[in-house]
């Protein structure tokens, strides 16, 4: 296959940031005195912010509604994403890689574009992407293939030969529902998932510049 598009998540597969992601949810409840249940960080996972805001509304003793909700954790995140997350080991090469093979290339993310658009000017990977498409300007999180296919349309490359870059199991899922070929990039929040996102996906990268062209 002579690849011409590439399409990658930015969190857990290009930014070293999902020890921040894995906590949000019941570390903003901690902010505000209250306990999470059991299960909730997992459960807000494959959400977009305004769903995990929702979730949050409906089901702890908050008073302001989702839209305030959200605001305040991308508040609480934004001081991570502009001054202290790094790029995952191997990704600045592969995009160099990427680039030099004449790949076009686009960002299909759950993170609020503001959040994400600051870190990739500071770590100085925002030249190599033609394209950057959120969850919520889809209109429905990775746990739905619609992102994958804004993110086609805005390459303008051939679906069979553009390859989708994810770290997580509803993704890759999600990713291969649309008909894309997948290569999962191993993040240790992903772990206990591994031998299910090994047998979804095409390829399997335990550093991500270990892709082959």
């Amino acid at each position: 296959m002579k690849l011409e598009g590439a399409i990658f998540d930015f969190d857990g597969t290009l930014l070293d940031s999902m020890g921040v992601w894995d906590t949000l949810g019941s570390d903003f409840l901690r902010l505000r005195g209250i306990a999470a249940k059991p299960g909730l960080d997992r459960a807000l996972a494959p959400l977009t912010l305004p769903q995990a805001a929702e979730y949050l509304k409906g089901n702890y003793p908050l008073d302001e509604p989702p839209e305030a909700l959200v605001r305040q954790i991308n508040e609480l995140l934004a001081g991570y994403y502009r001054d202290t997350l790094k790029a995952k080991e191997g990704a600045p090469a592969l995009l160099k890689r990427m680039e030099a093979h004449g790949v076009r290339m686009c960002l299909a993310t759950a993170t609020d574009r503001p959040l994400v658009e600051a870190a990739l000017k500071r770590l100085k990977l925002n030249r190599y992407f033609s394209g950057l498409v959120t969850c919520a300007e889809a209109g429905a999180g990775k746990d739905r293939p619609d992102i994958y296919r804004t993110a086609l349309s805005r390459l303008k490359t051939k679906r069979s030969r553009t390859v989708v870059f994810e770290d997580a199991l509803h993704a890759v899922r999600s990713a291969r529902t649309a008909g894309f070929r997948v290569a999962a990039v191993y993040d240790e929040s992903a772990a206990p998932d591994s031998g299910e996102i090994r047998r979804l996906a095409d390829w399997y990268l335990n550093n991500i510049n270990d892709w082959k062209f």
